[in-house]
């Protein structure tokens, strides 16, 4: 539920940097970044925003002190409105789900894979590069380790995973021969 409500945030976002050229999706990307750091590291400030009995214009008030200057116009206005819907609480989330956005419009693509073994740079590259062809996109790779999966590969993009690992296979063959 709350990855919806952050992505919808963040869609809303985006629209807005969307209107205005000049401005920098990035930059509007880095602010929110530092005020969601900011707030995750101030035990104090992490207090205030997610205590409910603090009134929102007393929590409008400490915004506006530690942000103001410190953010583009459109991010804070942003976190005036998001303190008067009470959803600071999800700046984290919203980050991110900006961040997913705005790959988006770049056409790049996150893709995690998992290996049964630590493969070199070169492989890794030549995986990558691979995957990058077949998606027609850039590609962004996480790399994991699973000793359990034997050999081959697992990709895990946007939550759709392929997987190519011998250990799938022999699952898969498995069933098949216990179904009969």
């Amino acid at each position: 539920m709350a990855e919806l409500v952050s992505k919808k945030w963040a869609k809303a976002l985006m629209e807005l940097a969307s209107e205005d050229e000049n401005l920098s999706k990035e930059e509007v990307l880095s602010d929110l970044r530092n005020v969601a750091e900011t707030i995750n590291n101030s035990a104090e400030l992490s207090n205030v925003i997610n205590n409910p009995s603090i009134s929102t214009e007393e929590k409008q008030i400490v915004i506006c002190k530690l942000f103001q200057e410190r953010v583009k116009p459109i991010v804070y206005n942003f976190l005036f409105v998001l303190n008067l819907k009470k959803r600071l609480n999800i700046i984290n989330e919203i980050a991110e789900e900006f961040e997913k956005e705005l790959e988006e419009l770049k056409n790049i693509v996150r893709v995690d894979i998992t290996s049964a073994i630590d493969l070199s740079d070169e492989k890794k590259m030549n995986i990558r590069d691979r995957v990058a062809e077949k998606l027609r996109k850039e590609v962004k790779v996480s790399w994991g380790v699973d000793e359990d999966i034997i050999a081959g590969l697992i990709f895990n993009i946007n939550d759709t995973v392929v997987d190519n690992s011998i250990r799938h296979k022999l699952d898969t063959l498995s069933s098949m021969i216990i179904k009969g």
